[in-house]
């Protein structure tokens, strides 16, 4: 059994096409190939918008980690490695970024599950140059191409999508990038929960933050909470920092791997927690949240969440606080509260 997903294998079977390169790798990466990729060509930088595989990486010396929603670090590079993401907008995004970056005559090199959307590089590179399937395995793909004509110009500024939300009252204006949930319209879990909230003080985490919808709802409603705000995909720190200045409001937000960058006293830990993770359902990282949720609360914190009805949350949440009450239920969506 190998140690690598199916994109990466792909790739292991095409090293050449990597002898003597300088590789930048982004994109849906979940395993360690690129350190092996060293070993085969002259330099691996991997650029992650995840903070979790970014801390992953951070003790291997043999390649260079750039975390962040934008590559803009110095980089000496002529190939691109794209593991293709779920959403077709953020490979777009990638792709737009990196190759204005590192310009004309720049290989690349795109690797995926077919059901991820893959094929679609065929038409979304040709504006840059031509490309070409040259490999299939395992259900996936692997082109190469090479960048003849680079973008003009990159603004990150011009890929946030806006909308509006209305709640109690009050109309926010939404900002999120490509990829981030609740990217377009207001998520049917997130209202459900905020509408079964009691009013809030003092410090309070929206975790998993997405682009701010429920953050900015807390703000706005509660306006004398201090609030916090963490996820793990730079983009939707991003986005959430660009809601809360689109609304004028203030909160902190962060990058956090669950809770490695949180404080330890919040009186309300609030969350829609995300249970995906690339084309595949993960649970892991929400059932930490639950576990651990009594560690990160004051004396009498509280925690609330919403989840899909056929998550089996409420065991966890029981066996972490001693209590777990379902204070709202619809036929798809539940919200469990919990009191320290």
């Amino acid at each position: 059994m190998s140690a690598y997903i199916a994109p990466s294998q792909i790739a292991q079977r095409q090293l050449d096409y990597f002898s003597g390169k300088h590789v930048v790798v982004a994109g849906e990466i979940e395993d360690l190939f690129p350190v092996e990729l060293a070993k085969h060509c002259e330099s691996v930088t991997v650029f992650t918008t995840n903070y979790g595989y970014h801390r992953q990486l951070a003790s291997y010396d043999q390649i260079t980690t750039v975390f962040g929603a934008e590559f803009n670090q110095p980089v000496q590079a002529d190939m691109i490695l794209l593991y293709w993401p779920k959403a077709k907008a953020e490979a777009e995004f990638l792709l737009t970024m990196l190759l204005c970056k590192l310009g004309i005559n720049t290989e690349i090199i795109a690797v995926g599950e077919n059901r991820s959307g893959i094929k679609s590089i065929e038409k979304m590179f040709k504006p840059f140059g031509p490309i070409n399937k040259f490999d299939s395995a395992r259900r996936c793909s692997f082109y190469w191409g090479k960048c003849t004509e680079p973008p003009l110009n990159f603004s990150i500024q011009d890929w946030f999508k806006e909308y509006t939300v209305n709640y109690k009252n009050q109309q926010l204006i939404i900002k999120s990038l490509p990829g981030v949930f609740s990217h377009g319209q207001f998520d049917v879990g997130s209202h459900l929960l905020l509408d079964s909230l009691p009013s809030l003080s003092g410090k309070v985490l929206d975790f998993g933050c997405g682009a701010g919808v429920i953050g900015c709802v807390l703000a706005s409603i509660n306006p004398s909470i201090e609030l916090e705000m963490c996820d793990i995909n730079a983009l939707a720190v991003e986005s959430s920092m660009a809601t809360l200045a689109a609304n004028n409001l203030k909160g902190a937000v962060f990058a956090s791997d669950i809770y490695s960058n949180t404080s330890k006293d919040y009186q309300f830990i609030i969350s829609n927690p995300p249970f995906h993770a690339g084309l595949d359902t993960h649970y892991m990282a929400t059932e930490t949240l639950l576990a651990n949720a009594p560690d990160y609360l004051n004396t009498r914190g509280q925690l609330f969440i919403v989840a899909n009805s056929f998550l089996k949350y409420q065991p966890i949440i029981q066996n972490a606080f001693a209590n777990c009450e379902t204070i709202n239920k619809t036929n798809k969506f539940a919200i469990y509260h919990a009191k320290k």
